[in-house]
């Protein structure tokens, strides 16, 4: 097999790595141990060469060798942020890219991951929305960006450390670019090779996928992951909420709130985050929040208030301080959680909202580029 063509095991399913190692030879009866070990080396450990897995016969590592690599995601580009936040724009094999952050905090690390390259849902306030959707991710593309990042962070070791104070990635929030049940079966697929025990080995309650509202899609993806949910709300009203997240038009709230209610294994212990943008003279009033009070009702949840991050033609600008907080407070009383969510990374346009891959732009410079050398004039 031409090094080309060499399809990389990482970022593959179990179900997947079986049927590998069923095509090199190995005995049906070896299948279940050999993925075990190669599974743990992968994910686990996070290794580079076939070499290193010590435990695994060398005629099969052999064959690995000869037949498939362990090739990350390309990183293109990294930024640091003065906060200590993260941006990596990986490039992917047909040459698009995408953009993933991590964000350290206190005891604790988050990995924000995306779904898609662009995205469909055109939401008014995110500068994702500005760039046309152009393809979904494969599962091992969305895991990948996992696998990269602990390659950047030097976070590999035993699962034991999965999530403990030693890690560095604790936590992965399904939040970057992209509808993630637009994607739904890839991002399942990588959620649970991410929460699998013997491997990347994250608990299923560090683990939070975001939508905006498909409907349909809800309870299945609760199903199939058992991860925690986390809804881009941003409105009390349909009217607004039309404005704002156009999917509304197709789902409106009171549906998405129903679907809220069916999620499985909701509880106080599995609280449902709703995500709400704080846009000034917009959606920020007290009634807005004494609305969104009501609107919540008997649904265990908590609230997450996020500053609008400003982007390059943005057509809304970020409530005031002091009436994030009095929104806040409203929200508190009624006894909702509702923290007023600090910015990252906003020098780096890493924020929530802020995400837009460079894709278009860097697209349209390398076309200019390859015009100018077609003509003679290129450096």
């Amino acid at each position: 097999m031409d090094i080309t063509e060499k399809p990389s095991l990482v970022g593959m399913t179990r179900e997947e790595l079986r049927a590998a190692l069923a095509l090199l030879g190995v005995p049906e009866k070896q299948l279940r141990m050999r993925v075990g070990q190669i599974w743990s080396w992968l994910y686990a450990r996070g290794a580079r060469d076939f070499d290193t897995m010590t435990d695994v016969a060398k005629t099969l590592r052999d064959a690995l060798a000869e037949n498939y690599t362990l090739d990350r995601l390309q990183m293109a580009e990294a930024q640091l942020s003065n906060d200590g936040t993260r941006k990596y724009l990986f490039r992917l094999a047909d040459g698009q890219l995408v953009e993933t952050v991590y964000i350290p905090e206190m005891g604790r690390g988050t990995l924000c991951v995306s779904s898609q390259v662009g995205c469909t849902l055109t939401c008014r306030f995110c500068h994702t929305g500005t760039q046309k959707l152009v393809r979904n991710l494969s599962a091992a593309e969305i895991t990948g960006q996992m696998v990269a990042a602990r390659d950047d962070l030097e976070d590999w070791g035993l699962q034991e450390r999965s999530n403990s104070g030693s890690r560095k990635i604790t936590n992965v929030v399904m939040m970057g670019m992209g509808e993630p049940l637009y994607n739904s079966d890839n991002v399942a697929a990588a959620l649970n090779v991410m929460s699998d025990g013997d491997g990347l080995s994250l608990s299923k309650r560090r683990i939070t996928l975001s939508t905006s509202g498909v409907v349909p899609e809800i309870a299945d993806m609760g199903a199939k992951t058992g991860v925690m949910l986390a809804i881009s709300l941003h409105a009390v009203t349909d009217a607004l909420r039309d404005e704002l997240v156009p999917l509304n038009k197709k789902y409106p709230i009171e549906d998405l709130l129903a679907a809220c209610r069916n999620w499985p294994g909701l509880s106080n212990a599995k609280r449902i985050t709703f995500e709400y943008v704080m846009l000034k003279g917009v959606n920020d009033s007290d009634a807005d929040a004494r609305a969104l009070v009501r609107l919540l009702a008997g649904i265990p949840a908590k609230i997450n208030l996020i500053p609008f991050n400003p982007w390059p033609g943005a057509p809304y600008e970020c409530s005031d301080a002091a009436r994030m907080q009095a929104f806040a407070d409203i929200v508190n009383r009624a006894g909702y959680a509702s923290p007023v969510r600090r910015p990252r990374g906003r020098d780096i346009m890493a924020a929530c909202g802020q995400l837009k891959s460079a894709s278009v732009k860097q697209t349209a410079a390398e076309k200019k580029m390859a015009e100018l050398a077609a003509r003679g004039l290129g450096r």
